[in-house]
């Protein structure tokens, strides 16, 4: 698919925050750009869970697909990442009409204090749509690549948005501290997730219990839905990792047209 033009202002962000090193929450000593107000200055990775040599979950090497990285987790071959030079095909116009966000953000049921993670935000297309949901919480926007983390940094300069925090991740820990928060999205980007198995620990060491993890993933069920087939997820394949974590699935909310919303939950001691 072809990128389409970030819109005017956007791109103004997006080129700015691209040429200027900037602040991320795993930088306390760097300060805030002008304007941004970032709620968190450092964010403490959480301990990966430990896993015994009894578990028999292995990544395997095996045939390479054309968006693929030729390693495989579960029978799934792991996708490769987008870089921040798609950035414009996060923005793109037509994007409200065809996945229809605004659903989704509904669906979450956010409470003012709830304290999200944007895990694999991007340009914060996500985040900045959850930021005035949750005035008496906060939203990390977790992301791997700090080109992707200036353009959230600048956005919440440009616009005043004090309840964002960027944190910068790793491919194995979204760099959070551990029950913090009450829930963890995932949108589009975690069939992209080079070591699930880590990271889904991670999430699950920095989900309060009772928290939830929400992934959303095209339907790999839809021949329909016109998406590369290592960028679309079964739910039977999602759960399958997920639960293998230590979560529990409650629920897949059939509301947006190409997208499942598949909610997982922390179970509460």
């Amino acid at each position: 698919m072809s990128l389409i033009p970030l819109p005017g202002r956007v791109l103004v962000l997006l080129a700015a925050a691209l040429a200027v090193p900037g602040c991320l929450a795993q930088s306390p000593a760097a300060p805030p750009a002008e304007g941004a107000r970032l709620v968190e200055p450092a964010a403490p990775r959480a301990a990966a869970r430990a896993f015994s040599q009894d578990e028999a979950v292995v990544y395997e090497a095996g045939p390479r697909s054309a968006d693929g990285t030729g390693r495989y987790y579960l029978g799934r071959e792991i996708a490769r990442v987008m870089s921040h030079r798609g950035a414009a095909w996060l923005e793109r116009p037509d994007r409200e009409r065809e996945e229809r966000p605004a659903l989704l953000v509904q669906a979450l049921g956010l409470a003012p204090d709830d304290v999200v993670a944007d895990l694999g935000a991007g340009t914060g297309y996500f985040t900045f749509r959850l930021a005035p949901l949750v005035p008496e919480g906060r939203v990390y926007a977790v992301d791997i690549q700090p080109e992707m983390l200036r353009i959230v940094e600048a956005r919440a300069g440009e616009d005043g948005v004090g309840n964002v925090a960027p944190v910068l991740g790793t491919e194995t820990s979204p760099g959070l501290r551990p029950r913090s928060t009450d829930l963890t999205l995932v949108v589009d980007a975690y069939h992209e997730f080079s070591d699930p198995r880590e990271m889904l620990a991670g999430i699950f060491e920095a989900t309060r219990p009772g928290g939830r993890l929400v992934l959303v993933e095209y339907r790999a069920e839809d021949p329909d839905v016109p998406i590369k087939p290592l960028h679309k997820m079964t739910e039977a394949q999602a759960r399958r990792e997920v639960e293998a974590a230590g979560f529990r699935f409650v629920e897949n909310r059939d509301v947006l047209p190409q997208q499942h919303i598949l909610v997982f939950e922390r179970p509460a001691e």
